[in-house]
């Protein structure tokens, strides 16, 4: 499907609030077609599902190719939101070779 079909297959169900933002309250076997058809159609992209569920808090989520992945904690699903910092460097060692010496103490 190319993107104006999947629009258009998506607003038979949802309403479109911003572009590429779809809403709605479908059934279950309704919603997970739709999710089938928008995860084939996102490919190498994104997408995001959100919906009301039984449980503590009350919605559920799924995610396509997005780097916070949702983890159950004890029964509540957090966001694992990888770290983009780069981990220091360990101190350099400190050697008794020469250049150790020379770049410890200045001299060239």
């Amino acid at each position: 499907m190319d993107m104006p079909a999947v629009r258009g297959f998506l607003t038979r169900w949802l309403l479109v609030i911003p572009p590429g933002v779809f809403v709605g309250g479908p059934s279950a076997r309704v919603r997970a077609a739709l999710w089938e058809e928008a995860r084939r159609y996102a490919g190498m992209g994104r997408a995001l599902l959100a919906y009301n569920t039984d449980n503590e808090q009350g919605f559920a989520f799924e995610t396509h190719d997005h780097k916070w992945r949702p983890i159950d904690h004890e029964g509540v699903t957090l966001i694992h939101r990888p770290s983009d910092r780069v981990a220091p460097r360990p101190p350099s060692r400190q050697g008794w070779s020469k250049a150790s010496k020379r770049r410890r103490f200045g001299s060239g």
